[in-house]
């Protein structure tokens, strides 16, 4: 039985005070935690902070990003090497406000995708479709084309070190919720996608929903048989808010 996870993406936000304060509540409020596990993605400069806050708490922790390379001539990137130094686990790979605003292509997205297996950190590898894909009738084809970039690279075998997390750019930020149903299609259908390659490896993928997840939505999302926790963004920097949704997917 795959075990849910559910990630909290801070995205630009925080301060060492309101970090202080947000971790210190969810270091107590999540030190029960069973059959389930939780992690906050937080901006790099506060990796050393949420290391510091929750090294001795079952809560994770990841970065949103990282760069394709090792090492070298690349002023301002951060390498997998140097999340590792903080003790990360995960690390979030194309989400969409890269592909959108940063201009992340499929290759690129592989590409980090690898490095990050390759050292030992857990992808989040984020896919989704814009509004206008999914009116057009192409989210599958937009979905398809997402993971195979990174199969083309990694196989399933890298697929067996990841989490993906399906975020309908449409309900990023907007308020909108994909319904239950529409997000349980999508999962199925990723599920089944990989299954074609490896059963195994796809019934044991972890599959995250993304897209304005709340307390309020979230146990009916997770009830759904391919959904497996969240990524969540606004949510998650709200204590009690991120607390009732990690309840929702322990329950």
């Amino acid at each position: 039985m795959r075990q849910k996870l559910v990630a909290g993406n801070w995205k630009m936000h925080g301060s060492l005070d309101e970090n202080q304060a947000l971790l210190n509540e969810l270091r107590i409020a999540l030190a029960d935690m069973r059959n389930m596990a939780c992690a906050v993605c937080v901006p790099s400069p506060y990796l050393a902070q949420t290391q510091s806050v929750l090294a001795d708490s079952p809560i994770g922790w990841g970065a949103q990003n990282m760069s394709e390379y090792a090492k070298g001539a690349y002023t301002g990137e951060v390498s997998a090497s140097m999340l590792l130094d903080f003790g990360c686990h995960y690390v979030i790979i194309g989400h969409s406000e890269r592909r959108a605003l940063y201009g992340e292509t499929d290759q690129v997205v592989a590409a980090k995708f690898a490095a990050a297996i390759k050292a030992g950190l857990t992808p989040i590898l984020c896919v989704g479709e814009t509004l206008a894909e999914r009116e057009a009738d192409m989210a599958e084809s937009v979905i398809a084309r997402q993971l195979d970039a990174v199969l083309a690279v990694s196989g399933m075998a890298g697929m067996a070190q990841a989490v993906i997390a399906y975020e309908p750019v449409w309900a990023i930020g907007t308020g909108k919720t994909a319904s239950p149903a529409q997000a349980q299609a999508v999962h199925a259908f990723i599920r089944q996608k990989l299954a074609v390659q490896d059963a195994d490896i796809a019934e044991r993928l972890v599959i995250q929903y993304g897209g304005s997840v709340k307390a309020a939505n979230a146990a009916e999302l997770f009830s759904q048989p391919d959904i497996d926790g969240g990524l969540i963004g606004g949510a998650s920097l709200v204590a009690d808010e991120f607390v009732a949704i990690c309840k929702a997917a322990q329950s």
